[in-house]
């Protein structure tokens, strides 16, 4: 049976056996720096090479096609689909482009999608390691590699998105603000930084007697509550979900209503209640009637029902540098719940 220790969060020996996990979080925005300039120049002459008219269609291929389905999805402005499987949907031919996010480069699934789509002679971007499996099978005539260093999946989707704004296909990813965003979040949920003041060490608090329910208005929020999600399962061993409003509220309008005066020691009592984590973009939520709906059902079913909520903001000024805030946060705070749980 696990406990939470709270001291543990600002104690100099716990903190220093999780060194590794929270530097790497803490070096994100560096990650995303290196890769953006190392790409840099053959994006620029990608750029220049590619051809003026727009593809029929964007087909994201690969397991990490989802991000880029959350990103691009609102705003290209030619057909686009996500393609998660090792093969291309039947349609998909030369007046296609297909691009690819391989951060490892070794998917054997992923290669086979990146070679299928040159025997298909589709125009076909990838961003991967130049040495990998994935940028072998990317050979090709109408074929080019974004080269990546990092195995970073976020930094990986900064390169190709920087890639597919300057061809008119996505919006605006500037590598510059993304890595801002991040160093933002990894300075306020700094190891060192007292938990007092600390929004992923509090968050994490909050996690320990409790099943989180994860929840993000926008389609670039949702994907962030679904990798949270991910995470505090990942480092916890305990349930945590994700999805849209109407999937969670089923699970908190079931919660028992809390009372001062319950037994303790009563049968269930020391059963996990669910609490809401809303994952909030400042001003762009408000911004949609559908989300304010939803946020509205939500907290007032909790309040109802006596579910405690938690609230994660960004203020970030681009739609990915909000995403890449709101991941790193909760990444934070599942990685300090990992810290914090000790067995009996």
């Amino acid at each position: 049976m696990a406990w939470f220790d709270e001291s543990r969060l600002d104690d100099a020996s716990a903190l220093g056996a999780a060194d590794l996990r929270l530097r790497t979080l803490a070096e994100s925005g560096a990650r995303v720096r290196r890769e953006a300039g190392g790409a840099s120049e053959v994006i620029a002459r990608e750029v220049a090479h590619s051809k003026d008219a727009r593809p029929r269609a964007v087909i994201a291929a690969g397991p990490d096609s989802r991000l880029l389905r959350a990103v691009l999805e609102p705003s290209c402005p030619v057909p686009f689909v996500a393609w998660p499987g090792p093969a291309l949907p039947g349609w998909a031919g030369s007046m296609d482009l297909v691009v690819v996010l391989a951060p490892v480069g070794n998917d054997s699934g992923t290669a086979s999608a990146v070679a299928e789509a040159n025997r298909r002679g589709c125009q076909v971007v990838v961003a991967c390691p130049p040495a990998s499996m994935v940028a072998e099978h990317a050979a090709g005539r109408y074929a080019s590699v974004l080269p990546t260093v990092t195995d970073d999946q976020l930094a990986t989707a900064v390169v190709m998105l920087t890639y597919l704004h300057q061809v008119g296909l996505g919006p605006e990813a500037d590598p510059d603000r993304v890595a801002e965003a991040l160093d933002r979040v990894a300075e306020s949920c700094s190891p060192h930084r007292d938990l007092a003041v600390n929004p992923a060490k509090m968050l994490a608090i909050s996690l320990a007697d409790a099943t989180p329910l994860v929840w993000g208005g926008s389609v670039l929020a949702a994907r962030a509550a679904r990798r949270v999600a991910e995470s505090i399962r990942r480092t916890s061993g305990r349930t945590a979900l994700a999805g849209d409003a109407e999937h969670l509220l089923p699970v908190i309008e079931g919660a028992q209503a809390h009372s001062v005066f319950d037994d303790p020691f009563a049968e269930g009592a020391g059963d996990l209640r669910p609490v809401l984590v809303v994952l909030s973009q400042e001003g762009e939520d408000d911004d949609d009637q559908v989300v304010r709906d939803q946020r509205e059902k939500l907290l007032a079913t909790a309040a109802e029902r006596g579910v405690r909520v938690e609230t994660v903001v960004t203020d970030a000024s681009t739609d990915v540098a909000r995403y890449a805030s709101l991941l790193l946060t909760g990444t934070y705070a599942a990685e300090y719940l990992r810290l914090g749980l000790v067995d009996d």
